[in-house]
């Protein structure tokens, strides 16, 4: 199935993730438990939203080359 717009979605979301690990690992900061509060609904939904991404980008492995995101 090659549906741009969910690759796109899900490579935005992993790179706000790998921004907060980032900023968790260089500075103890942890930009989504600031914003919106340390283990608040909606942290543990950006959370699972940023897991669930990474999860569906491994699918990326399974295609060769660099055909899946090109126009």
């Amino acid at each position: 199935m090659n549906n741009k717009y969910l690759d796109y979605v899900a490579l935005t979301i992993a790179i706000i993730g790998a921004v907060n690990w980032g900023l968790i690992g260089l500075f103890s900061f942890d930009l989504v438990a600031f914003i919106f509060g340390n283990m608040s609904l909606v942290s543990r939904i950006v959370y699972t939203l940023v897991g669930l991404s990474g999860l569906y980008l491994v699918t990326f492995y399974m295609y060769p080359g660099n055909d899946r995101c090109d126009g």
